[in-house]
């Protein structure tokens, strides 16, 4: 359950090391759907997805700088601004940022928003684009997440048991059901080494409203097909965020997922697959028709 090894690494601009690994189909011809994770997790949660699209695609996964297997260093720009911008340098290396072949989109939580700013700000293309309980709608931030961000050397000096208590705790409520304890063991493990504790609330304390704030009036230019697909017990963002996002994006469809929580990776992969897969067929009839 708890295999995933990133394999490629990637050397931003910024002088960050990013890992990264592409499953499925070796052609370069086959049709490219690139994963984006959300905090605090990795790209681990995406295992199960990607695993099953890789049949017919070829599925590009990453972890952002700052998060799982990639470089966590002191003074690192781990803000989404930040990520987008590795985002665009990804997609270049990965010979997908032409105007053929243009990759589908598939991105949780606050991935939906570095996809969002790289398409909006950046001029990235995609063939479409899925967004999974994303970060988008202003306001976001629980009480809990604006406090950890205002003291980040505070936090950052807590004992390490008191640390991983609350970051076990802090992942925990992402899922509805509850996470399989190999699982959260997995995704808590990367923020309680040395380097690890403190890039957790340094992640946090960077990533402000001010980054969708800054994009939020431009959804009503997205000519992109769109999904959006939303935990129905979404506890950290509620469903009614998923409502006003479809309202404002052109053609949107919103796919409401019931007995899923946040991570509705590891609540309801099944049903969270079978709908991303028939999003994805849809624009295999059309691949290499420019859009967005």
């Amino acid at each position: 359950m708890t295999q995933w090894l990133l394999d490629r690494t990637f050397r931003s601009s910024t002088g960050d090391q990013v890992r990264w690994a592409v499953l499925g189909e070796p052609r370069a011809d086959a049709p490219a759907v690139v994963l984006l994770h959300g905090t605090p997790f990795s790209s681990y949660v995406w295992r199960g997805v990607a695993r099953a699209l890789a049949t017919r695609h070829r599925v590009f996964v990453w972890d952002m700088p700052g998060y799982g297997a990639s470089e966590k260093r002191a003074g690192q720009d781990v803000s989404l601004g930040a990520q987008a911008r590795v985002f665009g340098e990804l997609l270049a290396h990965w010979e997908l940022a032409g105007e053929r072949p243009r990759p589908a989109v598939v991105a949780h939580d606050f991935g939906g928003c570095v996809a969002l700013r790289a398409h909006l700000l950046h001029g990235a293309r995609y063939a479409r684009l899925a967004l999974v309980d994303p970060v988008a709608l202003a306001p976001w931030g629980s009480p809990t997440y604006r406090l950890l961000g205002a003291h980040p050397e505070v936090f950052g000096q807590l004992p390490p048991e008191l640390h991983r208590a609350l970051v076990r705790e802090y992942i925990s409520s992402a899922s509805r059901p509850g996470l399989h304890p190999a699982v959260l063991d997995r995704l808590v493990e990367p923020w309680c080494t040395d380097g690890g504790q403190p890039a957790f609330y340094r992640q946090i304390a960077q990533n402000d409203q001010r980054f969708t704030d800054e994009i939020q009036g431009r959804y009503g230019g997205i000519e992109l097909p769109t999904l959006i697909c939303w935990g129905a017990q979404d506890s950290w963002i509620p469903v009614a965020k998923g409502r006003e996002l479809a309202s404002l994006i052109p053609g949107a469809r919103l796919r409401i997922i019931e007995g899923a929580g946040h991570l509705v990776q590891e609540d309801a992969p099944g049903e969270l697959t079978a709908a991303l897969a028939d999003f994805l067929r849809e624009g295999e009839g059309s691949r290499g028709t420019p859009t967005g």
